[in-house]
């Protein structure tokens, strides 16, 4: 054997064992052991970075990298029996990013709507005296808006001709109605002097009145208009003197003893908001007092512009302390009964669904999609997709989020699905 051939045969051994020691070394990777099933590793917050070091760090945040599976693979943590869509992130993990969790939990569901509006005069406890006949002002009783007035009080007199004449005229009747012999001459009288009364009365001659000119027998030129009942003096657009056509406004007056809250309601409360359901006030002129009212109409029209509604509230005023133009606030407390909870800030708004991550215990979440209600105060009505006692991540959610599409665990957002999105 030549030299040659001994050195060769020497040496194959060796190579042989060094290819051995090589091939087994193939998985530790800087004195750690790499998993077969991991197709490499990650950074959560960059998911661009990817190492075959599992104790490898990110070169740009320094955190610690997460493996990212092959496709049917699990990840080792002892257990086996993942459920489709499970994660894992470390518990220690969880706590250097601050994950906190909540419990999903039964409460009373109880919201405050707020709202803005303005004080308005009762319409139907309002009047506006306008003149029916020609004549002109002889004398104004009430001479400017605030005066207090009681029911029957004379506000202004008008003198006019032609109420002179209406009056002769119903006097006349009178004297007719007397002198006719019965039958259907006495019932022709009635009827006209029915239909004389009532021209004095849109004329604004009282029932009083007439009953007075019935009984006196002597006509007049001067008609005394009377408050219809007590309140206060809204406007006197006229003056001593001044000649006044059909239509010219006279006089208003209001009884301020309720007001009106014209108020402005969303579009997404108009559910939640009732006929007959109290209401809360409150005025800059008295800090710190609550007054309160009842929702009596609510306007079924939307304005295009601002998505809103109006609802009138209706406030008892009878010391008059509240007066029209004020400004006001509203707040109503609405009751929805029992229902589950979970807070705003686990929720992950994805635009038409809500997801949320489910603590599955050892590190494992769930990513799950979910149907919600309204929201009350700082939580949101769950309808469907958890129950009671569950818990969920809380806060650092959307650093969860990304490692649930780093793992693959939320496959899309995208799928058309029935619900609602987040409001």
């Amino acid at each position: 054997m030549t030299r040659r051939d001994f050195i060769r045969k020497l040496s194959l051994p060796a190579v042989l064992a060094g290819s051995a020691w090589g091939f087994a070394g193939c998985d530790r990777i800087g004195g750690a052991t790499k998993d077969q099933n991991v197709a490499y590793y990650t950074c959560t917050m960059h998911p661009s970075v990817r190492s075959q070091d599992p104790n490898g760090k990110c070169p740009i945040c320094s955190m610690n990298l997460v493996p990212v599976m092959k496709k049917g693979a699990a990840l080792e943590t002892g257990r086996h029996d993942f459920e489709a869509g499970e994660f894992t992130v470390p518990v220690e993990r969880q706590q250097q990013i601050g994950v906190t969790y909540a419990a999903v939990e039964r409460r009373p569901l109880r919201r405050t709507i707020r709202s803005v509006g303005m004080l308005s005069p009762d319409r139907s406890r309002q009047w506006s005296f306008v003149a029916r006949a020609e004549g002109y002002v002889q004398k104004l009783c009430v001479t400017s808006p605030g005066e207090s007035v009681e029911e029957g009080a004379p506000l202004l007199t008008i003198y006019s001709p032609e109420l002179l004449t209406a009056e002769r005229e119903f006097v006349n009747l009178l004297d007719t109605r007397g002198s006719a012999a019965g039958g259907q001459g006495r019932a022709d009288g009635e009827r006209l002097l029915d239909a004389s009364r009532r021209r004095l009365e849109q004329w604004n001659v009282t029932p009083k009145q007439i009953a007075e000119l019935e009984k006196s027998r002597k006509p007049s030129e001067f008609l005394t208009l009377a408050s219809p009942f007590t309140g206060v003096v809204q406007g006197v657009p006229v003056e001593q003197g001044r000649k006044v056509t059909i239509g010219d406004p006279l006089v208003t007056v209001a009884d301020l003893s309720v007001l009106w809250a014209w108020v402005e309601v969303y579009e997404n409360e108009l559910s939640m908001i009732a006929r007959g359901q109290r209401v809360k006030l409150t005025f800059i002129s008295y800090p710190g007092e609550m007054f309160e009212g009842e929702i009596r109409v609510i306007d079924p029209f939307i304005n295009e512009t601002t998505r809103t509604s109006r609802a009138r509230i209706d406030i008892p005023n009878a010391d008059h302390r509240l007066r029209p133009g004020m400004d006001v606030n509203a707040e109503l407390a609405v009751d929805g009964g029992i229902g589950l909870t979970i807070p705003l800030s686990a929720v992950m708004p994805t635009g038409s669904r809500a997801l949320v991550f489910v603590n599955k215990g050892a590190g494992r979440l769930e990513p799950r999609f979910i149907q919600l209600g309204s929201k009350y105060g700082d939580a949101y009505e769950v309808q469907s997709g958890l129950v009671e006692g569950e818990r969920v991540v809380a806060s650092a959610n959307f650093l969860i989020d990304a490692e649930s599409k780093v793992q693959g665990a939320v496959k899309s957002f995208d799928e058309p699905v029935a619900g609602n999105p987040i409001r």
